[in-house]
């Protein structure tokens, strides 16, 4: 016999889970280990991830 699949809605909290912070401007940043270079500043750039939204951003030191 085949598995049977529930179909149900998803609540606000499972559907929005983690995002709605993030909408907000509160992003949970972590740092990656690459380290790049940015020719144009010639400068060290430190590449950070949100944990929940996957957005990146890059800060020069």
């Amino acid at each position: 016999m085949a598995e049977v699949i529930p179909f149900k809605k998803k609540r606000p909290g499972e559907k929005h889970k983690g995002n709605t912070l993030c909408k907000n401007g509160f992003h949970k940043w972590e740092r990656l280990d690459e380290k790049p270079f940015d020719s144009r500043q010639g400068k060290l750039v430190t590449a950070y991830r949100c944990k929940r939204c996957g957005i990146r951003k890059n800060k020069a030191l």
